[in-house]
């Protein structure tokens, strides 16, 4: 099974066709990590410094790490692939950090499945990538407002016109709050949308979109992060 799967632990797990070195390395190669962890930002080098090389427990001969945070990572063998497993650490107790838990949770999953991702489609390959937010937005709100609602399971193949470009590529992933799909066109890049349905502090929800492209001419990379922002700008908020 490829999907992403939650718990009430919450335990998140990807099983992927790789091996437990490459994996491994995955976690603590910082090369590598660029390629799958968050979005490019002027943020990004600090935050892979403080989550996977500052005040860490490494266990390179089990293959067990637990990042800054409290998050603990599991790789294992798995017939012809492997696990790796994301147990997320417990509530803190600090009412206004614990506000954003189901975030963070959410925000895992979705870096996982691009670990996935990168992994079994782009080892060694660089991404260049776009992020868009809203937290007045459903994500499954989104979803649908781009026709990827009728998307079918993982696997499959399908085809779509998102904002103004027609597309096609394969079903990565679904979960509660998300999709991933592969985008053909993008260089074999990969979309995905998720967010944290309605609670006390974001009563309507909360949406992300992140794109991850790959060989993409500086003017079609650019076309495509304006065509999205204007999407974006359009159809969330409301």
């Amino acid at each position: 099974m490829s999907d992403v799967q939650a718990t009430d632990t919450p335990r998140l797990e990807i099983r992927v066709t790789t091996t437990v070195d490459a994996a491994w390395r995955a976690l603590r190669d910082k090369d590598v990590i660029r390629q799958w962890h968050a979005w490019q930002s002027g943020e990004l080098e600090a935050e892979l410094d403080s989550i996977y090389f500052t005040d860490v427990v490494e266990d390179a001969e089990n293959h067990t790490l637990v990042p800054n945070g409290g998050d603990r990572f599991e790789i294992r063998e798995d017939g012809d692939a492997v696990r790796i497993t994301l147990v997320r650490a417990p509530l803190s107790g600090d009412a206004e950090w614990d506000a954003y838990y189901d975030d963070v949770t959410e925000g895992w999953t979705s870096f996982l499945q691009q670990l996935r991702f990168a992994l079994e489609r782009k080892p060694g390959e660089q991404r260049r990538t776009l992020f868009f937010g809203n937290r007045q937005t459903y994500s499954g709100t989104v979803i649908e407002r781009l026709e990827l609602d009728s998307a079918g399971e993982p696997g499959s193949r399908y085809t779509a016109t998102l904002a103004g470009e027609a597309i096609e590529g394969e079903v990565w992933f679904r979960s509660e709050h998300q999709l991933g799909v592969t985008v053909d066109s993008w260089g074999e890049g990969l979309l995905i949308i998720a967010g944290t349905g309605p609670s006390a502090t974001d009563p309507a929800g909360t949406s992300m979109a992140l794109l991850s492209t790959y060989g993409l001419a500086d003017d079609v990379y650019s076309l495509l992060d304006k065509r999205w922002s204007q999407w974006w700008a359009d159809n969330t908020g409301k």
